[in-house]
């Protein structure tokens, strides 16, 4: 983590020239990259372990991530369709779902994926449950078993 927030830090600033302020802004980045280090490990637990997890699941992440794109345009397609359909009839409904995540970064990461897809919006988490308000009940059917859902089962494992 210190070296990807060092090499953030120097691409940021901007400046690449082999003379002494490049020195300096290479001194300058290492302290503030430690001290970030630092204050993730003491306030967030964070520790080489889990960084190490983090990297094994990288290629998950990414695949989320493009699976997250993906639901998006989709969602926005449909909500386009609705949207112009001639009689518009909506039929807003809100519904708990019971999630199989173990986790609370996969539970909030699901309840954000919700939210960013056009047309829901999760409006509370508790324990194993989320309430997602959805624009249209076609929208709220196969919340509790989506493919967000099976990629972050995934990733728990």
């Amino acid at each position: 983590m210190i070296i990807l927030l060092f090499l953030l830090w120097v691409l940021l600033c901007g400046r690449f020239t082999a003379d002494a302020g490049m020195l300096q802004i290479c001194i300058v980045g290492l302290a503030v990259a430690a001290l970030a280090y630092a204050f993730a490990r003491r306030a967030f637990g964070y520790t080489l372990r889990s960084e190490w997890r983090m990297w094994k699941k990288a290629p998950l992440l990414l695949a989320y991530f493009c699976l997250l794109v993906k639901e998006i345009l989709v969602a926005n397609w449909q909500m386009g369709r609705l949207i112009l359909k001639r009689d518009m009839a909506l039929h807003p409904v809100i519904v708990r779902i019971r999630v199989p995540l173990r986790t609370r970064f996969a539970r909030v990461l699901l309840a954000n994926s919700i939210t960013l897809t056009p047309g829901t919006i999760t409006t509370e988490i508790e324990e194993d449950r989320l309430t997602v308000h959805c624009v249209d009940t076609a929208f709220s059917r196969g919340l509790d078993s989506s493919s967000f859902v099976k990629m972050l089962e995934r990733m728990e494992k």
